[in-house]
C-alpha cells in the first residue's frame, strides 16, 4: 500500500500548478512597490511646496471672503497636518497614470486582443475623466458653493474657516465629482459586456434622475447648489455613456452580420 505524498513531496502537476501563482504574486508585489514608491517620490518632490499647494486650494473661497479674513488652526498640529495630507492625497493624484500603468502590465497578458484594444482607451477615458471631474468641482463647483455660503449667513457673522475642516471638505468634493465623472464608463461597460441594454438604460432614466439626486445629497453639503451641480453632470454624463454605448451594440450587430454572411 503506497503512501501518500508529504508535503515535502508533492505531486508534479501540483508544484507545476503553485509555480505560475508564486510568481503572480511576486510581479503583483512589485508593481505595487513601484507604485508606492512613485508616490512616495511625487510626495517628497511636492513637500517643499505644501503651504503653496494648500493655499490653491483654499484660493476659491480666500477669494470671496472680505479683504483681510483669514484662515484659521483650532488644532495645535492643523498648521502642519493639513498642508501634509494635501501634498500626500496631490501626490497620490498625480500618480495615478503611472499606477494605473501598472495595474495595466499587470493583468495585460491575461486579456484578449480584441480586450487590450479597448482597455486601453478605456483607462485613459477613466483617468482624464476623473481629472475632469475634479476640475469641474474647483473651477465651477468651488467658486458657486462658496459665494452661497458666504454671502447667505448673517451679517454679524465674521467667516474664518478652520484649514482642518475646509480640507476634509473640498477632499470630499473632489472626491465625489472625480468619481461622479467615471459614470459614462461605467455605462459603457455595462453595455459592452452584455449586463444591460441600451434599451433597458433608457427606461430607468427617471429612477437614474432621482438616484443621481438622492447620490448628490449623500455626497455633498446640505444645499440645493452642491447637490444640484453633482446631480445633473452625473445625469449628462450617463446620457453620453447611453449615447456611446449605442454606437458600440450598433458596431457589434454590425460585425456579427458580416460574420454570418461571411459564413
Amino acid at each position: 500500500m503506497s503512501a501518500a505524498p508529504s508535503p515535502r513531496n508533492k505531486p508534479p502537476e501540483q508544484e507545476h500548478a503553485q509555480a505560475p501563482l508564486i510568481e503572480h504574486l511576486i510581479e503583483l508585489r512589485s508593481r505595487l512597490m513601484r507604485a508606492v514608491i512613485a508616490i512616495v517620490v511625487i510626495f517628497l518632490a511636492l513637500y517643499a511646496f505644501s503651504n503653496d499647494i494648500y493655499a490653491f486650494v483654499a484660493d476659491p473661497l480666500m477669494a470671496l471672503l472680505p479683504e483681510g479674513s483669514q484662515m484659521i488652526a483650532t488644532e495645535v498640529a492643523s498648521p502642519f497636518l493639513a498642508p501634509f495630507k494635501l501634498t500626500l492625497v496631490v501626490a497620490v493624484f498625480v500618480a495615478i497614470p503611472f499606477v494605473l500603468h501598472q495595474m495595466w502590465a499587470f493583468i495585460a497578458p491575461g486579456l484578449y486582443e480584441n480586450e487590450k484594444i479597448l482597455a486601453i482607451p478605456l483607462l485613459v477615458s477613466s483617468v482624464g475623466l476623473f481629472y475632469g471631474g475634479a476640475a469641474f468641482a474647483y473651477y465651477v463647483v468651488f467658486p458657486l458653493l462658496f459665494d452661497f455660503f458666504v454671502h447667505t449667513g448673517p451679517e454679524n457673522v465674521a467667516v474664518m474657516t478652520d484649514i482642518n475642516q475646509y480640507l476634509n471638505f473640498v477632499l470630499k468634493l473632489f472626491f465625489a465629482f472625480g468619481i461622479a465623472f467615471e459614470i459614462p464608463i461605467a455605462t459603457f461597460l455595462m453595455i459592452w459586456t452584455g449586463a444591460t441594454t441600451v434599451e433597458s438604460l433608457s427606461k430607468k432614466r427617471p429612477y437614474v434622475i432621482l438616484g443621481c439626486f438622492v447620490i448628490g445629497m449623500l455626497m455633498t453639503p446640505p444645499d440645493v447648489i452642491s447637490q444640484s451641480l453633482l446631480a445633473i453632470p452625473m445625469w449628462l454624463l450617463y446620457e453620453i455613456g447611453i449615447v456611446f454605448g449605442r454606437l458600440v451594440r450598433r458596431r457589434q450587430r454590425k460585425r456579427e452580420q458580416d460574420d454570418v454572411q461571411d459564413a
